[in-house]
């Protein structure tokens, strides 16, 4: 098992980055082969103080990164030596099964789209943020910001892409899987979430509760919480600034700090063959530790696969 670490990416790279990969393997995962991409010479500066046993990575040299401003296709095109596109290289012919970043989240959602491909007969990959709910488990909310105008077609896939996920990753035996809406009874909402209903209603592949309201999001009615993009976005920002507010406010709640994204690493880009990984670029060792980790978990339960086979059912 090799995942791929852009070493590069982020504000705080490559410190986090080595700190990070060495509090994963500090619990000595055995099989798990870390690739380093990055500027060699900051990379081997910074291991000095945070051991890492030889055996447990490669370096892989990139002269260049794709800074946060630059616009993500052309970057990708024009630097072929950046640790993003040679990360994504090195997933796309093998060499690794996982590939990581906090880098420009725009290069990593081309480099996914264009390098790795979708799973056959997924319409559009989704992205998913973590919603924490009182009892200690988590939610998934599916689309976060990729896809702001949908179809209903496509968020019912990601109601199948995020099912799985959320049984296979966040441990839910039956996930269930709800339709953010303005309102419960069926027939409720807009054009997008009338014609989405049905679809739900009669996919076999899921869980369906039905509607959920926006009051439900961080309870336990459901553990796959479906929508367009531009909704899932609003949502997850107004969840992000919960753990902001009680810092600034020196307000100490255990559930609150659990709204601090670090705890959870980044978010999986759903829907393409490989796995990919997407940190904020702000991420510290938690969350790089914590990316690792869920890279790990999708690789050790051949996730990919048992996606791919949902849609070949789907057929």
């Amino acid at each position: 098992m090799n995942i791929g670490l852009d070493m590069m990416g982020g504000d705080f790279a490559p410190l986090e980055a080595v700190k990070g990969a060495a509090e994963f393997l500090s619990d000595s995962k055995a099989g798990l082969h870390l690739t380093l991409i990055g500027d060699e010479g900051q990379i081997k500066t910074h291991l000095t103080n945070h051991s890492i046993a030889a055996e447990k990575y490669t370096i892989v040299h990139a002269a260049q990164v794709i800074e946060m401003n630059e616009h993500p296709t052309k970057a990708l095109k024009e630097k072929q030596q950046s640790s993003i596109a040679i990360g994504f290289h090195l997933l796309a012919t093998g060499k690794t099964d996982a590939f990581i970043s906090a880098g420009n989240t725009g290069a990593m959602m081309v480099g996914s789209l264009f390098s790795i491909k979708t799973i056959e007969g997924v319409l559009r990959p989704t992205i998913g943020a973590y919603m924490p709910r009182e009892d200690g488990t988590l939610g998934l909310l599916v689309d976060v910001g990729l896809n702001a105008d949908c179809k209903p077609e496509n968020l019912n896939q990601f109601a199948v892409l995020g099912s799985l996920f959320a049984k296979h990753i966040l441990n839910f035996e039956n996930p269930k899987c709800g339709l953010i809406n303005l309102g419960e009874e069926e027939g409720k909402g807009n054009i997008l979430t009338q014609a989405t209903y049905p679809l739900l209603k009669e996919n076999k592949q899921l869980n369906f509760i039905g509607n959920i309201e926006g009051r439900d999001i961080l309870l336990t009615k459901a553990d796959v919480l479906v929508c367009n993009g531009f909704t899932g976005n609003v949502v997850l920002k107004l969840a992000e600034s919960f753990y902001d507010i009680s810092r600034r406010r020196n307000i100490t709640d255990e559930h609150l700090d659990r709204f601090n994204f670090e705890q959870y690493g980044g978010v999986p880009v759903l829907g393409v063959a490989k796995p990919v990984i997407i940190g904020h670029g702000i991420s510290h060792a938690m969350a790089f530790k914590n990316m690792i980790r869920i890279a790990h978990r999708m690789l050790e339960t051949d996730l990919l696969t048992k996606m791919k086979d949902s849609f070949v059912e789907q057929d």
